[in-house]
């Protein structure tokens, strides 16, 4: 009955479904705080195995499997054109140990958590120990952006992810050719497969650097930019697939990495644009392949399949981090954080579940044992770093948390008295400014600052802007106040980006576009209004409102007041842009610029 209702539900529906589950599991993990991954191996389980809704492999048949390997090549060229190693910094070193002592180690712990923990053979866990190599980059890049870690740690795992996600791939081809030889008395393949990743490094960077030229001689239009990248990223996945097996996922990754260092005027559009991409293949593979899951096919496992799993979240993956990570210098908080976050994701299960299938066919009796134990796995790492990953972080100082942090861009006597409230109310600030000379007042002050362009490379590697919840630039330059507002709103959300009000706002020939400048503060006061009223005595201060002395009454008293943002009970803060729409409470703190009292 579950397969005739998921035959009748039709490929189209079933993809409609797949889209709306995947998309849905992610608002309502942004809205609940919760971990979007878990979300959405729940829904796809509960509408595939439980409720028998979809099956994948009845709506669209042998596409899946391609699908799935086109949308894994699709978000590891995602992630790879995330890799400028300008932006590196003092993670290289770890990145670099990482890959060149982690990889080989993970390997090995990996095969011998299968071997005494699984109780696999050597043959199969050897295979499947390379592939364990992956910490699963679709799975790392949503806990990141719900855990909000500190640039170095973030990096780590970031650049761990994607650049180990090809090389447990071709661990695994190297493993298998040498099961091979031992099952059958062949040759292994091993030029073979040194040629094949040759190959498919060749074509990804070949690939990479063609972009680049085409895309900075403007022989590509900007409308067609992205549409070009997609196909190529699908083309070289192809190409280097068909010569070696997974060698398409090193191909894509190489290509990532020659666009995000060629240092193009359109990369932010076409990353920005590739990372929205990303968002729905990552919910649309968790949905089928958690859908795909048979119960049956898990009914294999036995007790030993929770030992293997405690002894790689436990041993192998905390030792091999942290003897890669001797020697580098990493505080020990970013090394525990890094030894105990290893989620595996979609690359695991989708390799897996092939090589499992070819150590079966090859004779390898507990072969079958790779697929169930790879989602065990997966569903467990997912939902157990979905969870702690965040509080972990916090616990170990290495997350912006959820604290109402202010960047504030300028400095002036306006904001370092802004700035100055906000931080006796525990409100985490920092002002910045390219001018030298006007930090001098907020360094007096004992304010966080640094000097510099908030939109240089400088600020990339020495401002933790994850402290920060809240961008105002404020000035006296309006163009670059825009220029901020702009540049930083997809960083950090449009609702938290503000400004001062440009001098001749409220003039329609100087009015811009809805999307440019964010939205500005003070009542639509300007920079030089502010200034003034700061040389002319006025004050900075907050009130708190009660039972009797509401937002009214506190109106009457202060009729001249520049109404600024609200502190509430749980000091989370809120700018106002109109005060008729503010609702009075009692505890809610209003700040606000008021003149000085009456002599």
């Amino acid at each position: 009955m579950a397969i005739e209702a998921a035959g009748a539900l039709g490929p189209v529906a079933a993809i409609a479904l797949v889209g709306a589950l995947g998309v849905g599991s992610q608002w309502l993990a942004w809205r609940l705080h919760l971990p979007a991954i878990v979300l959405m191996l729940v829904a796809g389980i509960l509408i595939g195995p439980v409720a028998g809704i979809l099956d994948p492999q009845v709506e669209l048949g042998s596409l899946v499997q391609p699908l799935v390997a086109l949308a894994v090549a699709v978000i590891l060229f995602e992630g790879g054109i995330t890799l400028d190693f300008r932006k590196l910094g003092d993670a290289g070193t770890g990145v670099l140990r990482l890959v060149l002592i982690g990889a080989p180690l993970g390997w090995l712990l990996s095969t011998l958590a299968l071997r005494y923990g699984a109780g696999l053979s050597w043959e199969a866990a050897t295979v499947f120990g390379g592939i364990m190599i992956v910490t699963g980059p679709t799975v790392i890049a949503p806990l990141l952006r719900q855990a909000r870690l500190q640039r170095r740690p973030a990096a780590l795992l970031q650049w761990e992810a994607i650049v180990n996600d090809p090389i447990g791939a071709m661990a695994a081809v190297v493993a298998f050719q040498t099961v091979l030889a031992m099952q059958g008395g062949v040759q292994p393949g091993y030029a073979m497969t040194a040629l094949g990743i040759g190959f498919a490094t060749a074509v990804g960077f070949a690939a990479g650097q063609g972009l680049v030229y085409a895309f900075k001689r403007s022989m590509v239009p900007e409308y067609m930019k992205v549409p070009v990248l997609f196909a190529s990223v699908l083309g070289a996945f192809a190409v280097s697939d068909r010569v070696l097996h997974e060698s398409g996922l090193l191909a894509v990754t190489v290509m990532g990495l020659v666009i995000a260092n060629a240092n193009l005027p359109s990369y932010e559009e076409l990353r920005r644009f590739k990372e929205q991409a990303t968002v729905l293949l990552v919910s649309g593979i968790f949905i089928l392949l958690a859908a795909s899951l048979d119960f049956q096919v898990l009914g294999q496992l036995t007790w030993r399949a929770a030992l293997f799993v405690a002894a790689v979240v436990l041993l192998a993956r905390p030792l091999t981090v942290l003897i890669s990570l001797v020697g580098t210098g990493l505080p020990w908080n970013e090394r525990l954080l890094i030894a105990f976050t290893g989620p595996r994701g979609v690359v695991l299960i989708a390799v897996a579940g092939l090589f499992g299938e070819r150590l079966a066919e090859a004779g390898v009796a507990d072969g079958a044992l790779v697929a169930p134990l790879a989602f065990a796995l997966v569903a467990a790492t997912v939902v157990l770093h979905g969870f702690t990953l965040a509080p972990m972080a916090r616990w170990l100082g290495l997350s912006g948390g959820e604290a109402p942090g202010v960047l504030f861009v300028g400095g002036s006597r306006f904001t370092n008295a802004f700035a100055t409230l906000l931080q006796k109310a525990n409100v985490p600030v920092m002002i910045t400014d390219p001018n030298h000379g006007s930090l001098a007042q907020a360094r007096q002050a004992g304010l966080p600052t640094f000097y510099g362009d908030i939109l240089g490379e400088a600020a990339e590697h020495s401002v933790e802007l994850l402290a920060f919840k809240t961008v105002v630039a404020a000035t006296e330059n309006d163009a670059y106040n825009t220029l901020v507002t702009a540049d930083l709103a997809p960083e950090f959300g449009r609702d938290q980006v503000w400004r001062l009000a440009r001098s001749r706002e409220s003039k329609a020939r100087h009015a811009l576009p809805v999307q440019l400048g964010g939205r500005s503060i003070g009542e639509g006061r300007d920079h030089d209004f502010l200034e003034q009223r700061i040389r002319d005595g006025w004050k900075i201060g907050q009130t708190r409102l009660t039972a009797e002395f509401d937002l009214a009454a506190w109106r009457t008293k202060r009729p001249e007041a520049v109404l600024l943002a609200t502190l509430d009970t749980k000091d989370n803060l809120s700018f106002v842009t109109d005060d008729t729409k503010l609702k009075s409470s009692e505890g809610l703190r209003i700040l606000s610029l008021i003149p000085p009292d009456p002599t």
